[in-house]
């Protein structure tokens, strides 16, 4: 391969890449933990929180929905990682192969 084609196909994938980081940031992600659902975008910014509210719910039960709501945020975020390496691993392959 000449260093024309290396640099046009390096050219391609870098415009791949941006793309696919778009898509992933405009990306809507939620994380579920029973009373709560924590919706994150691409760059695990909170879009949203939503509690459902079950029946009789009392302050004593207030820790409890803290750590719910905690973990639907780590359960969002979990999926934002998940999908980045999914979509962009390719990307870190095509260049390795290019050295």
């Amino acid at each position: 391969m000449n260093m024309q084609q290396i640099m046009k196909q390096a050219q391609k994938m870098q415009k791949e890449l941006q793309k696919t980081q778009t898509e992933l940031e405009n990306t809507r992600y939620e994380g579920i933990s029973s009373l709560v659902s924590v919706v994150l975008d691409g760059n695990k910014n909170v879009v949203s929180v939503k509690i459902t509210n079950d029946g009789d719910f009392d302050k004593d039960d207030l820790s409890m929905l803290e750590d719910m709501v905690l973990l639907a945020f780590k359960d969002a975020a979990k999926k934002v990682d998940l999908d980045k390496e999914k979509k962009l691993g390719k990307y870190g392959a095509g260049f390795a192969g290019l050295m």
